[in-house]
């Protein structure tokens, strides 16, 4: 008998040392070529619901977010840059809900999050209901490379990214009329969880964020997201994207992603790291982590959304179990290509 535990420990044994070479080897492996993959928020996205304008704005600024991106890789520059190219279209448009397209809290404010994380030295860093920084990747960013934190939240974070050098603006700066018509909305429907998820845009479910995660020349990944939160959110109520290892994370050894859907959910589940973690320490390709997370694991404990993500070789997810998910990926110079429905091709 004790003979037979032995040889059944030695097997586990050397089964998981297979496993964590077959993952350092996926490490040692010369990197893919410069890879840009990014989303726009996922949810309950039909064509039927969607006017030809409001789809072409839509791919026209997810394009624009790539190109933005790509180029910051294709003049040799780091994938840390690239995201927050990428991610600074998408909160410059009113389109998504970040930045200048925030929705509104149950207070009639706009808090917005965000978060970067460098996969070369897992470096990260996240701000959280913020309402005066213009671009909240770049204060994120800022927490990361100027601070010893990894996330500062709510007036104390505005203050350093004044410090900072970033630009501050006034709250009025957020304000969106449609955004503003969907929390009215929102109010009149007693504040349900479906009324909370109306996009005004599309009248319909989604999940607003938006996020980045690329691969540069030297084979670094980097991971990054940003948010307005959820319409008529209460009590400082913050999700996913800002929480490394939920809505965010970047490691060389296995990927990067970025998330996207209700973010309690995202959290529960630590998704972005458990996808990183399964291809670390399971063995599995990026495919299969994220499907197993996204498909399996979130609709079983009663979530949905997506994620994008990018591994070192250059493969790409952008998986999500949703009705569409607002996405596009770019690996040569013009060529980028954009999504929104689960049947686009």
């Amino acid at each position: 008998m004790k003979h037979s535990l032995l040889i059944i420990l030695l097997f586990l044994m050397i089964s998981g040392c297979e496993k964590i070479k077959k993952a350092d080897s996926r490490q040692d492996m010369a990197p893919g070529p410069i890879t840009l993959v990014i989303h726009g928020g996922a949810g309950t996205i039909k064509r039927e619901n969607m006017t030809p304008e409001r789809e072409k704005a839509y791919h026209d600024a997810l394009q624009q977010a790539l190109e933005a991106g790509y180029s910051v890789l294709d003049n040799g520059g780091r994938s840390v840059d690239a995201v927050i190219a990428a991610i600074k279209i998408m909160e410059d448009s009113p389109l998504f809900n970040a930045g200048k397209g925030a929705v509104f809290t149950h207070d009639g404010k706009n808090e917005l999050d965000a978060s970067i994380m460098d996969g070369s030295n897992l470096m990260a860093g996240a701000v959280a209901g913020v309402t005066t920084i213009k671009n909240p990747i770049k204060a994120a960013y800022a927490v990361m490379t100027k601070s010893e934190h990894v996330m500062l939240i709510g007036k104390g974070a505005e203050k350093f990214a004044e410090e900072q050098g970033l630009e501050i603006v006034n709250p009025s700066y957020f304000f969106d009329s449609l955004r503003y018509e969907q929390l009215q909305n929102a109010l009149k429907k007693d504040t349900s969880k479906t009324a909370a998820l109306i996009d005004p845009y599309t009248k319909d479910k989604k999940f607003g964020t938006v996020g980045a995660v690329a691969l540069d020349q030297f084979g670094n990944i980097a991971a990054a997201t940003s948010t307005g939160g959820m319409t008529n959110k209460k009590y400082g109520r913050v999700g996913d994207a800002p929480i490394i290892g939920a809505g965010t994370y970047a490691n060389n050894k296995s990927c990067g992603v970025s998330s996207t859907g209700w973010g309690e959910y995202f959290i529960r589940l630590s998704v972005a790291h458990d996808i990183a973690a399964m291809m670390e320490y399971g063995g599995l390709s990026l495919e299969q982590a994220a499907d197993g997370v996204v498909m399996k694991k979130l609709p079983a404990l009663g979530g949905d959304g997506g994620i994008v993500a990018l591994d070192r070789q250059g493969n790409i997810a952008m998986t999500f179990s949703s009705a569409g998910m607002y996405r596009g990926y770019i690996r040569k110079k013009g060529e980028g290509k954009t999504f929104i429905y689960k049947d686009d091709q």
